[in-house]
């Protein structure tokens, strides 16, 4: 089978690999579709925790099962997506239930091999059926529950306003599921043209450029005085987390769903003052999945509005770098193996 390896960061390389042989309650899967992510691109740029060289990217996925062991609920040919986060059922967190944040966690693509190669084998215990979404969308359940994990972390109630910082696709998704949580969603960037598609896309009421003057003054405006009860970033930009703690409201909620190198600094009395909450969002859950494909099902999330470039699997090594340019206006690249 052919594969595409980030051998250092900058370089990518097609080879020739053998096809996984079938273990014991697991699937092989064809690949079929690979959305490109944030932890895909800064991988390339070396910008990624938790990461290593070489390795295979790919874990927004989408596939057909070509294989299968130790299942009854799944059949052959059937379209599926799959839960990219590998845990071990043993640790502190497995145990809370909380295998998102696994103390052994092997996020396939990061920690293991992932899935830009024709065929990759998973556990059958991490598959999702495609309830007949298409390949495009498939591939884009796991960024979009990303999001909707953040916004089940954050408990987001109706008709509170939540600032989601970051335009990006996980921002955007963060957006949808708010929004679908009840939420008066603001959005906060410094790209305009992403604003543009937050208001036009995505019905976002608010939506504020972090370059164009005093920020919290306008988050002011717009929440009457308050500030947001919800802060949710999604950058993944030091500069930008350490700055959105001026933005809290009392009482507020801040979740970190971006992730970053450094360290984050605050003032402790402003903090302090608000009793405020600062937590992190990682990965997601069953039952963040489960939401997400529902959403789309029910016509409430539109995920292929987030598709704005589609490549053959071997025009990737060609593009990648192009998908780090800004000017090129890429929110979410869509790789086709059919």
């Amino acid at each position: 089978m052919k594969t595409l390896t980030c051998t250092t960061p900058g370089q990518l390389q097609y080879a020739e690999a053998e096809k996984p042989v079938l273990a014991k309650n697991h699937a092989l899967l064809k690949i079929k579709r690979i959305g490109i992510c944030g932890t895909d691109l800064h991988a390339f740029e070396s910008t990624q925790p938790f990461f290593s060289y070489p390795r295979i990217l790919g874990h927004e996925l989408a596939a057909k099962i070509v294989e299968i062991d130790g299942s009854t609920e799944f059949a052959l040919g059937e379209a599926v997506t799959f839960i990219p986060y590998f845990n071990c059922g043993e640790c502190i967190a497995c145990r809370s239930n909380k295998p998102n944040c696994c103390v052994k966690m092997q996020v396939c693509g990061v920690h293991v091999d992932g899935g830009m190669r024709e065929f990759l084998q998973v556990p059958v215990s991490t598959l999702l059926h495609g309830e007949g979404l298409s390949y495009d969308e498939l591939a884009l359940v796991e960024p979009l529950a990303i999001g909707a994990h953040g916004v089940r972390r954050a408990a987001v109630q109706k008709d509170e306003f939540v600032l989601v910082i970051g335009a990006g696709p996980i921002g955007l998704g963060t957006m949808e599921f708010a929004r679908i949580a009840g939420a008066n969603v603001i959005a906060l960037d410094i790209n305009d043209s992403r604003l543009e598609f937050c208001k036009d896309r995505l019905n976002v009421a608010h939506a504020v450029n972090a370059l164009d003057g005093d920020v919290s003054a306008q988050l002011a405006a717009i929440t009457d005085g308050n500030m947001p009860t919800v802060v949710i970033d999604a950058t993944g930009s030091q500069k930008a987390i350490n700055n959105a703690f001026q933005y809290m409201a009392h009482g507020a909620r801040f979740v970190l769903i971006g992730l970053q190198k450094g360290d984050i600094s605050f003032s402790h009395p402003e903090f302090h003052k608000r009793e405020a909450t600062l937590m992190s969002s990682r990965n997601a859950t069953t039952e963040d999945f489960e939401h997400v494909i529902r959403s789309m099902k029910q016509g409430l999330v539109k995920p292929t509005t987030y598709i704005t470039h589609q490549v053959a699997f071997d025009q990737v090594a060609g593009e990648f770098a192009n998908w780090l340019d800004p000017k090129n206006g890429v929110i979410k690249a869509m790789v086709s193996m059919d």
